[in-house]
């Protein structure tokens, strides 16, 4: 199913070992160029009319924004079981925020794919996400009441199947009372056939120090939510030293501390669409990697003459090369760690895998879930 290639492989060689035409290969795995194949590149081999059938009974949902290209988002379907709409926001009063664009046309485009759109409620302020927000919502039960209410209501009016709440950066202080939040939260959306899950930063301890992680209780976070979304993922990130952005020895960690909290059919496991490319050499504070697509960082190593390499501990692809003087090192996936991160969630019966996010072609990715 996956073939990785060799140097010197050609399509019509790889086509004639496997038996599958070229045009189906080329479409597949979305090359721009079928006479530039890549040393290391991994590519889907599927049949005419066959899928990967990676997801088994497993869920897979995405996140995306109500500007992501129709054509684009319509590449995850049948795959895709819910599709997560980034997102709403909330003013210090408790009044709902839409999304600049209309989320409508997403919400429908689910339900005629046979999946579920879910609410994701962020606190974005500015274009971050404000932690004074969260405060001021999770100590203060009027604010909370009416933003709940005005939820449900558009939840209900809209067509959505649920909510995603998505709140990073939680202060140590409002640990309990955000979980209190969260459960009021759930309460009232399970009583009008709703769910409601929790987006989480990744967690390898309970005493673990940090930013994204002092203010969450993993355990008490699995009690008052139907789901909980483990985001594992940006250790490679846009100002960090180059590395796998979801390298699975350490997601394996995170789901080994979060099956010990959360019921294995509560959790569900993040997988990054995208990876980075960095110029070297990389100084901290200064260096800023920039974001790539799956499909647009093969591109990139023909473009350039590069040999795909895979990190056996981290299960990831990555490459180097050298433009204008500089040499740049690539982190990404591809159907061999997205397959890895699959059978990670696999062995520990987690609920599925939602991608982060859905806004980069990866149509191989896709037909290896069905």
């Amino acid at each position: 199913m996956i073939y990785v290639v060799d140097q010197g492989d050609t399509l019509e060689m790889i086509s004639g070992q496997t038996g599958v035409p070229v045009w189906k290969i080329v479409y597949d795995n979305q090359l721009q160029d079928r006479d530039s194949l890549v040393p290391g590149q991994a590519l889907l081999i599927l049949g005419e009319g066959e899928t990967g059938k990676l997801a088994g009974a497993m869920t897979v949902g995405g996140y995306a924004y109500p500007f992501v290209e129709p054509e684009l988002l319509k590449q995850s379907f049948p795959a895709l079981r819910e599709l997560l709409v980034f997102s709403y926001g909330f003013t210090f009063e408790g009044a709902l925020i839409p999304p600049p664009q209309d989320d409508l046309w997403m919400i429908e485009t689910a339900w005629e794919q046979g999946a579920q759109p879910l609410m994701v409620l962020t606190p974005f302020s500015g274009g971050a996400f404000n932690n004074q927000l969260i405060k001021v919502l999770v100590e203060n039960e009027e604010i909370q009441a009416r933003l709940i209410e005005e939820m449900l209501q558009t939840v209900s009016d809209r067509g959505y199947a649920g909510v995603d709440i998505d709140f990073e950066y939680i202060l140590p202080e409002n640990r309990q009372q955000f979980v209190d939040f969260v459960g009021k939260v759930r309460k009232r959306m399970n009583e009008n056939g709703y769910k409601v899950s929790v987006a989480v930063a990744p967690k390898v301890s309970d005493g673990q120090k940090g930013l994204l992680v002092e203010g969450l209780d993993y355990a008490l976070i699995g009690e008052n939510a139907d789901f909980v979304f483990l985001m594992t993922y940006e250790w490679g990130y846009t100002y960090g030293p180059p590395m796998a952005v979801a390298p699975l020895d350490k997601v394996r960690q995170v789901v080994e501390y979060a099956v010990t909290k959360i019921p294995q059919e509560k959790l569900i496991m993040g997988v990054p669409n995208y990876g980075y490319d960095w110029p070297l050499p990389y100084e901290r504070g200064i260096t800023r990697a920039r974001t790539v697509g799956n499909v647009e960082a093969v591109e990139i190593a023909a473009a350039n003459g590069a040999s795909i390499e895979y990190a056996q501990v981290a299960q990831s692809p990555w490459f180097t090369y050298r433009i204008a003087g500089i040499e740049h090192v690539v982190w990404f996936e591809d159907v061999r760690s997205i397959e890895a991160k699959w059978n990670l969630a696999r062995e520990y019966s987690l609920s599925g895998v939602w991608y982060w996010n859905l806004m980069r072609p990866f149509r191989a990715n896709w037909l290896l879930l069905e």
